[in-house]
């Protein structure tokens, strides 16, 4: 016997061939918006016809699905990357945090709303693409607690706080950097209020007053 080999081509196929898929729907909804696809435009993208969408995808909102977990993969692979190691200061960490999520989302505007808008009638994760989002959310949540940001209301006020000024950038200055400049500020008004303390703990004047 020469050998065998344990590939399943048909399977490896089949895998191909939902990655087109999702990578047309992809397409489509960055030139459309995540609303504004459709089936007729992703089969004649990947040159099938629509019933045979359904060989691969039960529904439109199972596109959805998939690309939904395809989005928050990316960023758990992307934080994977760019947070290992986060920076020993409170303030130095939760600021590239900040940062990280930030021109994420910003790069790519249809994948940052299906990530965190509800804009599409009647979807909802299943818990296998919804899982991705929650470990981020959990490792969040556990690594702001070893920053020392402990109460759970202080961490939602930052997420929102930070979601607010992506919506504010995508809105009002897609492309530029207008509410991208104000990141570190805010972060920094934010650890101000949650008592976070300064890299530089600011000591008193040593100076002494000239006598008269």
């Amino acid at each position: 016997m020469l050998g065998s080999s344990n590939r399943n081509r048909i399977a490896e196929r089949r895998e191909a061939t939902r990655r087109e898929i999702l990578d047309a729907a992809w397409r489509q909804a960055r030139e459309v918006g995540v609303a504004g696809i459709t089936l007729r435009d992703i089969a004649r993208t990947v040159g099938m016809q629509p019933p045979s969408l359904y060989s691969h995808f039960d529904s439109k909102l199972a596109i959805y699905d998939a690309m939904y977990a395809d989005s928050w993969l990316a960023y758990e692979e992307h934080v994977s990357r760019e947070l290992d190691p986060l920076p020993t200061h409170p303030r130095d960490a939760i600021r590239l945090i900040a940062r990280v999520f930030f021109d994420f989302s910003v790069a790519d505007p249809a994948r940052y709303q299906l990530m965190n808008h509800r804009t599409i009638p009647g979807f909802e994760p299943t818990a296998e693409s919804y899982a991705p989002a929650v470990r981020v959310l959990e490792r969040g949540v556990e690594t702001f607690g070893a920053l020392g940001v402990t109460d759970r209301a202080d961490f939602d006020i930052w997420v929102s706080l930070l979601g607010g000024l992506i919506d504010q950038q995508l809105a009002n200055d897609p492309g530029g950097d207008r509410f991208s400049r104000l990141l570190e500020r805010a972060t920094d008004m934010w650890a101000d209020a949650g008592g976070i303390p300064h890299r530089t703990a600011r000591r008193a004047s040593t100076k002494r007053r000239a006598r008269p």
